[in-house]
């Protein structure tokens, strides 16, 4: 199709250039910045829009001229703006609002320690003005963690070992397995049930068996993780929703 929206996954005045990546402002109100790419597996013009940020991404083949695909935009510019407009707002993580954490929320109180802490469901910072940025390191440290000893768990259930585990702010997946045992996951996976979570490492975990998507491999799953199909309907729901958080950094 030719534009559409995205859930997997610049800034400037006109057009700048970067490799075969540039950037296009759309004038009006509010201006939209595009990311343009030039691709040389591209078969037609694409636009597309990312639920999770709403990034807009204009796609050109490689030998289309720059100024037919910035037409093909500025003709649906309409379309673009209406997609921008049905997105859920970011969430902005602050002092005196709450977070995230494991399907629920945790309030946000500044002042009065030296460092965060979780204490009776609250969570303390230690300043107000980055409130947010302190509250995203308490959850990716939370996050390793829990995904450390839900990786352990479902790795040892399969009496298989990982090499590494890595975590990461990513777009397009919620975890990922190597040929060579290392293990990724997205932090943001501590916001959303701990089942979901679990569900996540056991996926990974499986992919110690199977490096694929086989029917094998989704009975692997099942034997560690019985209602998975659960979970992972919910990411498909609900995933985009943990990328809408902004901590404002």
């Amino acid at each position: 199709m030719p534009y559409e929206t995205d859930s997997v996954k610049g800034f400037g005045v006109g057009l700048i250039r970067k490799q075969d990546m540039s950037v296009h402002r759309l004038h009006g109100n509010p201006p939209i910045d595009v990311k343009v790419v030039k691709s040389a597996r591209a078969k037609r013009l694409s636009l597309r829009v990312s639920r999770l940020d709403g990034r807009v991404t204009l796609t050109i083949p490689k030998r289309s001229p720059l100024r037919e695909g910035i037409h093909f935009l500025e003709t649906r510019e309409i379309w673009l703006r209406t997609h921008l407009i049905k997105l859920a707002p970011m969430a902005a993580v602050h002092a005196g609002g709450a977070v995230p954490y494991l399907g629920g929320e945790l309030p946000v109180v500044a002042g009065q320690v030296k460092r965060t802490v979780l204490r009776d469901g609250v969570l303390h910072v230690p300043d107000e003005v980055t409130a947010g940025v302190q509250a995203k390191a308490f959850l990716k440290t939370k996050a390793r963690d829990e995904l450390a000893a839900a990786s352990d768990f479902y790795a040892a259930q399969l009496g298989k070992r990982y090499n590494r585990l890595s975590i990461r702010d990513t777009r397009s997946r919620w975890g990922s397995c190597s040929s060579d045992g290392v293990l990724m996951y997205s932090w943001r996976l501590i916001m959303a049930p701990h089942e979901v979570l679990h569900y996540v490492a056991a996926h990974e975990a499986a992919h110690l068996v199977e490096m694929n998507h086989s029917d094998a491999f989704w009975a692997v799953v099942a034997r560690i993780c019985p209602d998975y199909d659960r979970h992972r309907i919910w990411l498909k729901k609900n995933g985009d929703q943990l990328h809408r958080v902004n901590f404002g950094d």
